[in-house]
């Protein structure tokens, strides 16, 4: 997705920063700072209010139940001012979203707007699933004011195909609580995260150390160690390979990091863990049986409302044993569906969505950093649990940025292939060879398909 223009911006812009720069490493037009709620969408919905009633069909991808809800509130508002226009949102459940999307784009079904991500967006672009959005911002003020990393990863081939909702950046939740009665700190490392959880674990208390993620979505867990285990060797401009140009997953350094992800699941999880999900995952922490969760910030709404403020804390990511962590910016957002018949209708509604205040709200009621640099000034993302992020980015050295592969087709299909292999492992019917040979396979397939 990344054109020889953004190749040279992201290194730039978000080697040195990730939570400030976030916010503030793109855009110097301070007017677009003072627009209405409105987002100036009239300028980008020219036509949309020719009077004629139309319903935009949009879909969301990385669903959850407080998500939906404040969705639906913003949806509300949109409508209410624009009366003509009437938003029918479809919800799927997270696990089964990105197959429902996929299922109507490529059935050509009603769909207008469509939550698109970082991972997925090649995909998408090579089927002629969505709509280049450039045209339409050319005309949105609030555009001057969207960051360079925010742009960054929704560019494919050097066009924009979706405007960003918030940008998301891991890091370890633990319950301090939890902490304090056994004396313990923070881990720092991959090595000392499965040495705490031992500690924290207590089948019989139905307790224990590490909130595990077999399910969809577990290649965030095992992808981020084997980058923090090959460290330096990796190649931050194309992540799923290393220097040498092989692939991650070739090294020494990977097998030992498979290896203690086995560890971690079999003596610090619940073995059910194997299936769970996100929300599994969050809602084992946010309940007590859990006391360390990696995740992005869009759960602290849910951690802050389920927990009190004594009970948990937030730490950078492990380090692998060269004492490198691997980090991403990464993000999902509104584009619009080729096939759609509303399209100036659609950006309507995307633009109010993604104005300043629409989506910095989105981003403290959802855990978000906004996409606008005049949020840079909110001490809302100063503060308090977004504190680490910052943290980790005054570090470069040892939090140390990579590209994502989503130049690849098949990023889209990399999470589910993920997540079949590294179950079989989990569950004895792989090899630790087994499941390593696959994944590198898996990646010189992709390599050999852009050649």
């Amino acid at each position: 997705m990344w054109g020889k223009q953004m190749r040279k911006v992201w290194p730039t812009v978000v080697a040195s920063t990730m939570l400030v720069g976030l916010l503030a490493a793109c855009g110097s037009n301070t007017d677009t700072a003072k627009n209405d709620a409105k987002g100036n969408s009239d300028q980008a919905g020219a036509g949309a209010s020719s009077g004629k009633a139309v319903t935009v069909h949009m879909i969301e991808s990385l669903t959850s139940p407080k998500r939906t809800d404040i969705l639906k509130a913003m949806i509300s508002q949109f409508e209410k001012e624009n009366p003509n226009i009437k938003v029918d949102l479809i919800s799927p459940p997270f696990d089964q979203a990105d197959n429902k999307i996929r299922t109507m784009l490529a059935a050509k079904q009603e769909l207008d707007v469509l939550e698109v991500r970082d991972l997925n967006i090649a995909e998408y672009v090579n089927n002629g699933y969505i709509e280049p959005l450039d045209t339409y911002t050319s005309t949105w003020k609030d555009f001057g004011t969207v960051t360079a990393v925010a742009k960054s990863i929704a560019t494919n081939n050097n066009k924009l195909y979706f405007i960003p909702n918030g940008l998301y950046q891991r890091q370890l939740f633990y319950r301090k609580d939890w902490f304090e009665e056994k004396g313990l700190k923070p881990p720092v490392s991959y090595q000392e995260l499965y040495e705490t959880g031992k500690k924290l674990t207590d089948a019989a208390k139905n307790r224990y150390g590490f909130s595990f993620r077999g399910g969809m979505g577990s290649a965030g867990i095992t992808d981020q160690m084997v980058l923090a285990y090959n460290g330096d060797q990796v190649n931050l401009e194309d992540a799923q390979f290393l220097k040498s140009g092989n692939t991650i997953y070739s090294s020494p350094e990977a097998k030992q990091a498979i290896e203690l992800y086995m560890k971690i699941y079999k003596e610090a999880s619940p073995s059910d863990a194997v299936n769970w999900g996100f929300q599994e995952q969050v809602q084992a922490f946010t309940s007590g049986v859990t006391g360390m969760l990696l995740q992005d910030p869009d759960v602290i709404q849910t951690i802050q409302e389920k927990m009190k403020p004594e009970q948990w804390a937030t730490a950078p990511m492990p380090t692998g044993p060269s004492g490198k962590a691997l980090i991403q910016a990464g993000g999902a957002g509104w584009g619009i569906a080729s096939q759609s018949k509303n399209k100036e209708a659609a950006f309507k509604l995307i633009a109010f969505l993604s104005n300043p205040q629409q989506n910095t709200e989105f981003g403290k009621k959802y855990g978000l950093v906004p996409i606008h640099t005049t949020a840079a000034n909110d001490e809302y993302f100063k503060t308090g649990p977004y504190k680490t992020l910052l943290d980790m980015s005054n570090k470069p050295d040892v939090f140390m940025n990579y590209k994502p592969p989503f130049q690849y087709p098949g990023t889209g299909q990399w999470n589910q292939a993920s997540m079949e292999s590294g179950q079989a492992y989990l569950l004895g019917k792989f090899t630790i060879d087994d499941v390593l040979k696959k994944w590198d396979a898996y990646w010189m397939d992709q390599k050999s398909k852009k050649k």
